[in-house]
């Protein structure tokens, strides 16, 4: 996936994919009600809270981990009642910031996280050949420097991501210790 001519008009920002990881929870909430400092013209950039019953009980998640189910099965399956919420909960994401591979997803999404590993501010990205994502790690390396931002590439040839963020067509994950 190429983007060299790509034009970023969408912009995701998001927290609390997991419950129990507040420092993206505590930044959307903020640009929530004051999203001057994310404002630019030209782009629609919006904060966006993922998971919000798993925040408000502190943890992981609810039912299943969100962060798993954005497959083809789960965002396909029918809604009944005995769903388990975080399926539903990726199916209105889908919704609201996809479809997930087609041209009307948003351009990028920018998922947010802690990890308690002494990985430091990482950048996570699941492909090398999204020529968009690779120049943006290199702008944030370079404004972060001389503080280290290691980029961690979980490409898999096979796999298809079920993140939160590959709705878009540009997924970067954000893990903080």
């Amino acid at each position: 996936m190429s983007s060299r001519c790509a034009q970023v008009r969408r912009v995701g920002l998001f927290g609390g994919t997991h419950g129990n990881e507040l420092s993206g929870v505590l930044l959307v909430r903020h640009w929530q009600q004051d999203g001057a400092e994310i404002q630019r013209a030209g782009v629609e950039v919006k904060p966006f809270l993922t998971n919000p019953r798993a925040v408000e009980r502190c943890t992981r998640y609810i039912d299943c981990d969100l962060n798993r189910v954005f497959d083809p099965e789960s965002l396909g399956r029918p809604v009944v009642e005995d769903i388990p919420y975080e399926v539903r909960r990726a199916q209105e994401i889908n919704h609201i910031f996809g479809p997930k591979g087609s041209d009307d997803a948003y351009d990028l999404i920018f998922d947010l996280h802690n990890t308690t590993s002494n990985m430091g501010g990482t950048i996570i990205l699941e492909n090398s050949r999204d020529d968009f994502t690779i120049q943006m790690v290199h702008y944030i390396k370079n404004a972060l420097a001389p503080e280290p931002c290691p980029a961690l590439l979980i490409e898999h040839p096979s796999l298809k991501y079920a993140t939160t963020r590959s709705v878009a067509k540009h997924p970067v994950g954000k893990y903080q210790t």
